[in-house]
């Protein structure tokens, strides 16, 4: 790719006002390349509800500077009811939400110092929504670059996974209850920042109400999901995640699905922007973005167009732990995605995994496991401030049925996304399976390569579940997400099978169990199939966030306690992002999130989750704190959900709200 041009000088515009068709004015912080009136430039839009004040100003800082410099304007837009925009937000990836994107990205190429040519990036929401909003086709809206996202909102989200009820999506609802109960910043709304901050509060929705009430794939979820018409998708697409991120599915089935239009890479990371993730190594992300939008904002020949289809890092045996500061492995090349070769693995008369072996197992094995079985799952979406990995899998493996492998003669290189096809019986209507393909290290240490879990009253879809027959054989598929990752020769390859995989996924009402016959168990693992080896630039700074001022410090923490009083198993985090106060503008911030899930290894209606948010912001001679409070549990017909906001101005209480609804359970 094409060297960048020296940096040119910039100014950064704090705060300017977008008026929108029905009289809302949304905030911008604007990057402004020096002399743009003059000479116009490509903007890049990147548009979300965390606050470009203080919510997300770090790695803002860290990039649009950069961008700026390569004559690239940046233009962070807070969506309405965040930041220092007016109203009140309506919801996830709402129409309204698209349909002010696109008046966004218009305003953007009318403006004098604009060349016409706008893209849009982000990470997590604002990966999902510049998908969403390049499908509804704005005129001026040239290419996108999505990080840590979805194209299917249904499967691949912080909601629901094949039917399965993530407890993330409680943890989201709490988070985007105490995001949204914040203030705006009075220095730059004035006087009117307490009524703005009363309609908020007022009006925020909790969003958990709107998303359990949509339990199967319907409308809501097809809405903003762009695999419902990835033909009719007109802009090329770079499509970024991290193997240990929930999102890792996402540049495979954009690949598969938008063709030549995505160029995808999948790196180790967890959910943060490649420049500054970990583990390592990283990405120049910055070379790679400028590239891209020179190419397709300013019709520049970069070299993005001979970018491989794929670029994955091949995790080579990492040991588990709760966060890895670098994982080793090496970076590939795929020019031909859909043409590799498959390895498959069935159960053998004697009981091992093998390669295609001549004489199947004829067992029948029943497995019924804790309720607990999952404590080393790690978070679905490992995010902050220490996300937590999935841990060894030894415990988890105790309460599972597993298949493995004998020791390797030769190593055997995964990347995609593996399938189980297996018959199973089970004596009730509805039951959960969680799989994991998992590396045994020659010491015994298991590492978690992938896992995929199934409501088995999806198993024929996601929009029309229908209960299992009691006492019959039915057969089912459950797809592993991606992985990228090698075994290496004398390491064993296992496959572990349990019917639980808490906190991660929610129960059922029942724990009945599960019959599998292992001699129809068959496992196909994609193979990496031709590739070249290639190497992907990382970074030259190795710290490129900008450094605050610290008031208090950060702390984190996650523990699992089995009390052998109660017999009750509770998986807590807390998270303190710590008090820092930007240099610039003089507001310190602080988030504390504390959550707890609780449940009896015996009892799947014991199943309780707490989430609370303490949000505060604060200058001299000014303080507000919010507390919202989300919890969750369940009854055999119901799930039970309540919430809770204050907000105190000062030591002063100004405002309280409650939530309280029960939601019938659908086939989960």
């Amino acid at each position: 790719m094409k060297s960048p041009s020296p940096a040119r000088p910039f100014t950064v515009i704090e705060n300017d006002w977008i008026t929108l068709a029905d009289g809302t004015r949304l905030a911008a912080r604007i990057w402004m390349p020096e002399g743009a009136s003059a000479d116009p430039v490509p903007a890049v839009l990147e548009f979300l509800p965390y606050r470009k004040r203080d919510g997300t100003s770090p790695r803002d800082e860290s990039t649009y500077p950069v961008f700026a410099g390569a004559g690239i304007a940046g233009v962070r837009v807070d969506i309405r009811g965040s930041g220092e925009s007016d109203g009140v937000i309506d919801g996830e990836y709402t129409p309204r939400e698209l349909s002010d994107a696109c008046e966004i990205i218009a305003w953007i190429a009318r403006q004098p110092w604009s060349n016409g040519a706008v893209g849009m990036m982000g990470i997590s929401w604002g990966g999902f929504n510049c998908l969403q909003v390049a499908a509804l086709k704005p005129p001026a809206l040239r290419a996108v670059i999505s990080i840590a996202s979805t194209v299917d909102r249904y499967n691949d989200d912080i909601h629901y996974k094949n039917g399965c009820h993530l407890s993330a999506q409680l943890s989201w609802a709490a988070t985007m209850l105490g995001y949204q109960s914040r203030s705006p910043d009075p220095e730059l709304v004035g006087d009117r920042w307490r009524d703005m901050w009363m309609e908020r509060l007022e009006g925020e929705p909790f969003f958990l109400e709107e998303w359990l009430t949509h339990q199967r794939r319907d409308a809501f979820w097809k809405h903003g999901s762009i695999c419902e018409d990835f033909d009719g998708f007109p802009v090329p697409a770079l499509v970024i995640a991290g193997w240990a991120d929930g999102y890792r599915n996402t540049p495979v089935k954009a690949l598969e699905g938008l063709g030549e239009r995505a160029r995808a890479l999948i790196g180790p990371w967890v959910h943060k922007y490649p420049h500054f993730a970990w583990p390592k190594p990283r990405m120049d992300f910055h070379a790679e973005a400028i590239a891209w939008w020179r190419r397709w904002l300013c019709n520049e020949e970069t070299g993005v167009e001979t970018l491989p289809p794929m670029r994955a890092y091949i995790l080579d045996g990492p040991k588990p732990a709760l966060r890895r500061n670098a994982d080793p492995g090496f970076w590939v090349a795929v020019k031909d995605w859909a043409d590799r070769p498959t390895a498959t693995f069935a159960v053998a008369a004697d009981g091992r995994l093998a390669r295609d072996p001549a004489d199947r197992s004829k067992a029948r094995a029943f497995i019924c496991s804790p309720l607990d079985t999952g404590t080393a799952s790690g978070e679905y979406f490992t995010l902050k401030p220490d996300a937590e990995m999935a841990g060894d899998q030894r415990g988890d493996d105790a309460g599972s049925l597993v298949y493995e492998t004998a020791p390797l003669s030769d190593a055997v290189t995964v990347l995609g996304m593996p399938d189980l096809d297996l018959v199973l019986a089970c004596t009730a209507e509805r039951a959960n399976i969680a799989v994991r393909l998992v590396d045994i290290h020659p010491d015994g240490t298991a590492t978690r390569v992938a896992f995929g879990v199934l409501n088995l009253a999806h198993r024929n879809g996601n929009e029309t579940p229908e209960s299992l027959p009691p006492g019959k054989d039915v057969p089912v598929r459950v797809t592993l997400d991606a992985c990228g990752y090698r075994f290496a020769p004398g390491h064993r390859i296992r496959l572990a099978i349990s019917t639980s995989y808490w906190p991660m996924i929610l129960p059922q009402p029942e724990n009945p169990g599960l019959t599998i016959d292992a001699g129809w168990l068959t496992l196909s693992l994609p193979l990496l199939g031709a590739h070249e080896r290639i190497t992907v630039p990382e970074p030259e700074n190795p710290n490129p966030l900008p450094t605050y001022i610290e008031h208090a410090p950060g702390r984190t923490s996650r523990r699992v306690e089995r009390d052998l009083t109660t017999g009750l198993t509770h998986y807590r985090i807390l998270e303190d992002t710590g008090l820092f106060e930007h240099p610039g503008t003089g507001l310190a911030t602080r988030d504390i999130r504390e959550e707890t899930w609780t449940i009896d290894p015996a009892d799947p209606l014991s199943m309780t989750g707490t989430s609370t948010w303490t949000c505060e912001a604060r200058r001299p001679g000014w303080q507000v704190k919010t507390v919202a409070t989300a919890r969750l549990a369940c009854t055999t017909t119901d799930w039970l959900t309540s919430a809770d906001v204050t907000a105190f101005e000062g030591e002063m209480q100004v405002f309280e709200k409650h939530f309280e609804k029960v939601i019938a359970r659908d086939f989960m």
